[in-house]
This record gives structure tokens, C-alpha cells and sequence, in this order.
């Protein structure tokens, strides 16, 4: 007689899909994609149960990508099941949390990492603690605007560094399928999966945030009470001078407004001090976003002065009356012919 296996509730709700969710970056810029499917081919680095693995090449001299996570975790998140980015605005979980004020639920324990995508897994769709893109408010939808990038960034799929050439060993040359360069960054090449997608501890985050800090103290007023104007950066060709003048005008009075497209710059002169103090303050709060382009905003520096030798030696020499100058003297009009060098190299230079 045959005996009853009782059934694993874990093993039946394991995870079998048909397509992954990934950015756009890691599906690369070929349109066409062959991927290679794997049903329960490794365990998600998250929650440890086995899911569903693809594999493809996101473009040529590109490196072979990979699923790290299952959908159950990627679905929690919005993140994309390779980089572990925000779907929608490609940014890290910590940089994107912190700007829209969201707190994590989901353990960090191996003991109820499982527990608590199982039961995820069975509520689906209808679970309230998923995020969800569209309850996101003006303000923070402009400040993840601001922080994403335009484009997708392909660069990011290119192979990894060779350690050995780093090392001056290795021996392949232009036979090796990993790239000859030397690291840039070293806190970037300490990147952690699970650090990523609990917000902790992430070297991309801290360098984005780090960013952030540094253009907001660009708008700290300047010492010098002269300086009345804003230079903007990111300016494209469908932002015009007056939509610049009528957003800044509600600041205050404007003197002028200059573009340079060829550039991507723009000047805004204030006519008073105050004016351009107040909107470096509130665009350092809300930042500035114009036809759907985030826009970075710093004070302009004001004009560099020459030395003061230089300055005097300058005024010395207006100073001098021309009209004490002696005009040059005419040319002899005496009979006697010019003599010049001859042009015979043998006469050695002589007067003819």
C-alpha cells in the first residue's frame, strides 16, 4: 500500500513565470533578445526560494544578464529582478525611500524572510503594502524626476574590469572578454544585492545622495551681495526664455534672462538681491523642473577682477599724452642711393 506524500505549502507556491521583469537598461538597446528560460534554477537572493531564471545578452561586447531575485520580492519593491533599480525611475531603493518618506516592512531575518514572501506570494496583487507608483504626490514625483536619469544607461552591461590586469598579469590581451581598464571608484566596486534591496548601506545610493547635498549647498547665498544672478544648467531646446522669465518672475523683478542652447545654460539676473536669494531658497526645497526637464539651479560667480598692478600699469599707460610723442622722422630726400646686402653669397653680406 502506497503512502501519502503530504504536500510542501513552500513547493507548491514556488515561483514559474514566462517573463521577467526587468528595466529597459538590462534588456539592452537590441530589439531583439533571445533569452534562455531555467524553471526553478536558483534561489532568490532575498527570500532563498527557488524561482524561475533567465538569461540573455543585452547587446554586443555586452556581458550575459542574469534574474538575481524572484517577482514575488521584485513585485514588493518595484524593483528590477537584475540591477535591483526602481522600474520606474532607475534609482537606487534607498535614494527613491528617502525621498518619498517609505519605511521597509519586509524582514531582514533569514527565519521570516520566507514566511513573509509566502504569504505575499498568496495575497497577489491585492497586498497594500506593494508599492505603488501612481499614489505618488507632485512633490515627490519632481524630486525622483530630478534625480533619475533621461536615458537608459547601457554602459551599465558592459563586462566587468579584469582583476589580472589590474594586477599586470594578465595574458590574453585583446582575446579577453572582460575589460582592460583600471577601477575609478573602489567604494563602487563594493556592491552588496541584499544591501540594495533593503535600502542599507548602498556605495550607489550614498554617491547619489552625496550629489544631492552638494548641489543644495551650491545655493547657499554667496558672500559677495553683488551677485544677483542664477546660472541653470540642463537647459533643452524646448525651454525658452519665456518660460524661464515666467518662472522666475514670480520671485521677483527680472533685469534679464540669457540662453545659450548650444550650451544647455541659462542666466537669470534678479534686479534685487532678495528676489534671487528667495528662489535659490525654494528651488533648493522643491527643485525646478521646466517641460518635463529637471533643471540644476547654483548661484553665478561674479567677474574676476585683474590684479591691482596690473590695473594701475593700465590706467599709467591711457595717462600718457599722446601729443607729447615725437612723430617719426621723413625719409632722406638727399640724391645718395640706399644700399642694401647683397643677394651674392659670395660677397658675404656686403653693401652693394
Amino acid at each position: 500500500m502506497s503512502q501519502l506524500q503530504k504536500a510542501d505549502p513552500n513547493k507548491q507556491q514556488w515561483e514559474e513565470s514566462e517573463f521577467p521583469i526587468v528595466c529597459e537598461t538590462c534588456l539592452g538597446d537590441n530589439p531583439y533578445v533571445r533569452m534562455t528560460k531555467q524553471s526553478f534554477g536558483k534561489e532568490c537572493k532575498i527570500c532563498s526560494r527557488p524561482f524561475t531564471v533567465f538569461r540573455w545578452l543585452p547587446g554586443t561586447n555586452m556581458r550575459y544578464k542574469k534574474t538575481e531575485i524572484c517577482q514575488i520580492c521584485a513585485k514588493l519593491k518595484n524593483v528590477c529582478q537584475t540591477c535591483v533599480l526602481d522600474l520606474q525611475y532607475g534609482l537606487p531603493v534607498q535614494v527613491r525611500d528617502e525621498a518619498l518618506n517609505i519605511h521597509s516592512e519586509a524582514p531582514n531575518s533569514d527565519v521570516n524572510r520566507q514566511y513573509y514572501a509566502q504569504n505575499i506570494a498568496g495575497k497577489g496583487e491585492d497586498e497594500k503594502n506593494m508599492y505603488d507608483p501612481n499614489k505618488l504626490t507632485a512633490s515627490s514625483r519632481e524630486v525622483l524626476q530630478r534625480l533619475a536619469r533621461s536615458e537608459p544607461y547601457y554602459k551599465r552591461n558592459r563586462p566587468h574590469i579584469c582583476s589580472f590586469f589590474v594586477k599586470g598579469e594578465c595574458t590574453r590581451g585583446s582575446n579577453c572578454p572582460y575589460r582592460h581598464e583600471l577601477p575609478g571608484d573602489p567604494d563602487l566596486a563594493q556592491q552588496n544585492i541584499k544591501d540594495r534591496y533593503y535600502g542599507s548601506n548602498d556605495p550607489v545610493a550614498a554617491k547619489i545622495m552625496s550629489r544631492v547635498r552638494s548641489a543644495t549647498s551650491s545655493l547657499t547665498p554667496p558672500e559677495d551681495k553683488t551677485v544677483t544672478s542664477l546660472f541653470v544648467t540642463g537647459v533643452e531646446q524646448t525651454i525658452t526664455e519665456a518660460d524661464l522669465r515666467q518662472h522666475f518672475s514670480t520671485y521677483g523683478q527680472l533685469k534679464s534672462v540669457v540662453v545659450v542652447h548650444k550650451s544647455k545654460c541659462a542666466f537669470v539676473n534678479f534686479a534685487t538681491r532678495t528676489a534671487a536669494e528667495l528662489a535659490a531658497e525654494r528651488i533648493a526645497d522643491a527643485g525646478l523642473t521646466l517641460q518635463g526637464h529637471p533643471l540644476r539651479v547654483t548661484w553665478a560667480k561674479a567677474r574676476p577682477q585683474g590684479p591691482k598692478s596690473d590695473k594701475k600699469q593700465s590706467e599709467a599707460a591711457s595717462s600718457i599724452s599722446l601729443g607729447a610723442m615725437q612723430p617719426p622722422a621723413p625719409p632722406s630726400i638727399s640724391g645718395s642711393t640706399a644700399k642694401y646686402p647683397s643677394q651674392d653669397p659670395t660677397a658675404k653680406g656686403s653693401n652693394v
